[in-house]
């Protein structure tokens, strides 16, 4: 069974190919592979909207199985944003360390007990002809006063993970592929995906 993932972040892509890599009987493609697709803007008001547009979209151009996932940070102390906006919080074009200086800059008076926030990775499958799949995964955590850690991406390095003591940026990628909030929204996409898979064997 084919699965396309219908992102164009390359960070977003290697995670859901190592979350994903365990079922084997799926080829994962990418829409790099497909010349008729064109980048979706993302109009939605909420990640929900933004990842069903995408998914929905790549289906009905690919005329296969679509996998679409958007991610938001929400900071309580900012009433929830960045939210929908995450990737664009410092503008259209943001960088990561730009939305990271803007989100730092806010938060400089807020006390360590008001920084919690929270990831939240809402994924959508579209198998074509079918109504859109829906999974969300939640990881709660708190904004660092600083950067810690070289690794992962976007605001990884100043989100600390409730129970860990560490920042995304600051775990090694296998603990962190096993508790995110994309890994925990990929979890409940698997059954989705087994089910599909079993539905393919039955009809043989």
């Amino acid at each position: 069974m084919k699965l396309v993932l219908a992102t164009r972040n390359r960070h977003k892509i290697g995670e859901m190919r190592e979350i994903l890599k365990d079922m084997e009987e799926i080829e994962l493609l990418t829409t790099d592979q497909f010349t008729q697709l064109s980048e979706v803007e993302e109009k939605g008001s909420t990640l929900r909207e933004n990842a069903i547009q995408k998914a929905c979209y790549t289906a009905q151009v690919s005329g296969l199985l679509s996998l679409a996932e958007d991610t938001g940070l929400e900071v309580d102390a900012l009433g929830g944003k960045p939210g929908v906006r995450s990737s664009r919080f410092a503008g259209e074009n943001a960088t990561y360390e730009q939305n990271i200086d803007k989100l730092l800059n806010l938060m400089q008076k807020i006390l360590p007990e008001d920084r919690l926030a929270r990831f939240r990775s809402v994924v959508v499958i579209v198998k074509p002809g079918s109504s859109p799949y829906l999974v969300e995964g939640i990881c709660e955590g708190r904004i660092t006063a600083k950067r810690r850690g070289g690794g992962g991406f976007g605001y990884d390095p100043v989100f600390e993970v409730d129970g860990y003591g560490q920042t995304f940026a600051e775990m090694e990628q296998d603990l962190k592929n096993r508790i995110s909030h994309r890994a925990l929204a990929l979890a409940g996409a698997k059954d989705y995906l087994r089910k599909l898979l079993e539905e393919i064997r039955s009809s043989d």
